[in-house]
């Protein structure tokens, strides 16, 4: 997820709101007029905050208030100097002097809410959200004064009180302060108005974002122009209102088609944090719609691929009496029982390839199951083959089913992911695709890519905890050490067998969550005669050999021959512009 932007087109309240739906951790670095402030989050909660305009740091604070005196903070600044930063500055004060933990934690939460609230005041400038792991010691050494709350300060709480005290000063009376100075002469109008409610309010007050919307307007790269019909404003067409989340194209035009045809009013989206915006807008506007989602699609941060079931989470969480519905070409074991734990079924529907042909099949039982789910109803689906029933009513044998996940061959679905992977418009989704066809064999997997002195991570499904995406990409096994990927390497050829007990192997394991599987695979992508990636794939926490595997080295080997087309048509792109 990436946001950008100006703050006269997204205001404060609307990107606090963002990143708490979106629960991610990051830095929210924002710029206006001379002044520079930082928010940090910590999985869509504030931790902590600094502004430019606030120039008494924490310490002050707690001496000021009598919670430490003079000689405490000195030493525990001399103790945390001494240890190398290792320890955030509260930690030292409660841990060696006795200082109360609660008496911190008010002070820092205060000081937290007083440099936000003043935020909302900066009504023009630019903003900028990083996503990235924060650790407890982060910047100690930079800013060892500051502290990071362990909970959290829920955004979505900021937003509305920071919103409620800009719309109080706007309604106090509007002009010149007592000075007679105009607001762009303040430092900081927003925290006056806290130290100070008799303070005037200004000649052009900011507007009030008491209810933000998250689909406001926002520089392009942070976020797309909606669909027609997404813009349309809610109520302003009659119809069913129906949020539809695919990132397929062919897919997403088709099912609009149909829908629309059906009497619904569509929001078709490509991207999970498009919809959870969109979804956030209609729900302020009054508007409760019935949210379709694909199960198989990037996260919102770029990685994996059950970004549909992410996104699910999000809207069941935080908007729990919408409809939910899933839908998914490929079967997902881990996937379906985290829906069917959160009562949210699932719809198998064609693949790409047979899409536009199956919607007269297929079309009925997508509209009888948004009828129950909007109904509250127990839906009693979750795995129709609409391509073997197309292909009966044909005359057709019907393909293999598709098996419980460890046991599954994925012939089925071999042929419509090669169709995928053939598209010369796919670039780099060549990966994301090798993932989503791994999990039709395998519990969970990460691809690393093959560098000349190193192996590296780039990207994973199944790993358990929330941390795993980060410590994928932070994977880097030297190519010449001893490790499960040895033999791949020098043979170019898969292998499945029991684990070794190199140091390196162990390593690699440990990083992804520890245990010991009965058996794993590891499969190459050549292009050009080089192992440039590595899929490595194991059934844990589940004990269970993996199976047949065919399938998957055939697509694996298809791989490798489209990162070659793709990187013969980018030489020749160039070849041919360099001619001209």
């Amino acid at each position: 997820m990436s946001l950008v932007g100006n703050l006269e087109d997204l205001g404060l309240g609307e990107i606090l709101q963002i990143v708490s739906l979106s629960r991610r951790s990051g830095v929210l670095a924002l710029q206006s007029r001379g002044r520079e402030a930082r928010v940090i989050f910590r999985n869509g909660q504030v931790i902590r905050a600094t502004s430019s305009t606030f120039q008494q740091n924490l310490g002050e604070v707690l001496i000021q208030q009598g919670v430490i005196d003079l000689g405490v903070l000195k030493r525990a600044l001399s103790i945390q100097a001494d240890e190398g930063y290792t320890q955030l500055l509260g930690v030292i004060m409660v841990e060696r002097f006795g200082v109360s933990a609660d008496a911190i934690e008010a002070v820092v939460r205060e000081q937290i809410e007083n440099v936000v609230y003043s935020l909302f005041a900066w009504a023009e400038g630019t903003f900028e959200f990083e996503l990235q792991e924060i650790g407890d010691g982060d910047n100690a050494r930079l800013d060892p004064v500051q502290f990071m709350l362990k909970q959290g300060l829920n955004p979505q709480y900021l937003a509305m009180e920071g919103s409620r005290i800009i719309d109080e000063q706007r309604h106090r009376g509007e002009g010149e302060d007592e000075q007679g100075a105009h607001h762009d002469d303040s430092v900081d109008f927003a925290f006056d108005l806290l130290q100070e409610p008799s303070a005037a309010a200004p000649a052009t007050p900011p507007p009030a974002p008491d209810t933000p919307s998250l689909s406001a307007h926002a520089q392009p790269e942070a976020f797309p122009t909606p669909s027609p019909a997404a813009a349309a404003p809610a109520g302003s067409a009659q119809g069913k209102p129906l949020v539809l989340v695919d990132d397929d194209p062919t897919t997403l035009t088709a099912l609009t088609s149909l829908l629309a045809g059906q009497g619904y009013r569509l929001e078709p989206m490509e991207r999970g944090e498009d919809a959870l915006i969109r979804v956030d807008s209609l729900y302020r506007d009054g508007v409760r719609p019935t949210v379709l989602v694909d199960l198989i699609m990037p996260r919102m941060d770029g990685t994996g691929l059950l970004g549909g079931l992410e996104l699910m989470e999000l809207v069941r969480n935080n908007f729990p009496e919408l409809p939910l519905l899933g839908l998914s070409d490929f079967e997902n074991e881990d996937a379906q029982r985290k829906m069917r734990a959160l009562g949210i079924p699932l719809l198998m529907k064609p693949l790409k390839s047979e899409i536009h042909d199956s919607l007269d099949s297929f079309g009925p039982r997508l509209l009888g199951a948004l009828e129950s789910v909007a109904a509250g109803e127990d839906a009693g689906f979750t795995s129709v083959n609409i391509g073997d029933e197309l292909r009966l009513e044909m005359g057709e044998e019907p393909a293999l089913s598709a098996p419980h996940l460890n046991q599954s061959t994925g012939i089925s679905q071999l042929r419509g992911m090669l169709e995928e992977l053939n598209n010369p418009q796919l670039g780099g989704g060549i990966i994301l695709l090798v993932l989503r066809f791994a999990a039709e064999f395998v519990n969970r997997a990460v691809v690393l890519l093959v560098k000349k002195e190193s192996v590296q991570g780039l990207g994973q499904f199944g790993l358990q905890d929330g941390r795993a995406d980060s410590r994928v990409r932070n994977l880097s096994i030297p190519r010449g050490e001893p490790s499960l990927f040895t033999q791949v390497l020098e043979s170019r050829f898969p292998v499945k067998g029991e684990v070794d007990a190199s140091v390196w192997t162990h390593y690699f394991l440990e990083q992804l969550g520890g245990g010991r599987p009965a058996e794993y695979f590891v499969g190459p992508i050549v292009s050009e005669g080089k192992v440039v990636a590595i899929l490595y794939g194991d059934n844990l926490p589940e004990d269970q050999p993996i199976g047949d595997t065919d399938s998957l080295e055939i697509f694996l080997c298809q791989a490798g021959i489209a990162m070659e087309k793709a990187l013969l048509q980018r030489r020749l792109q160039e070849q041919g512009r360099g001619e001209m």
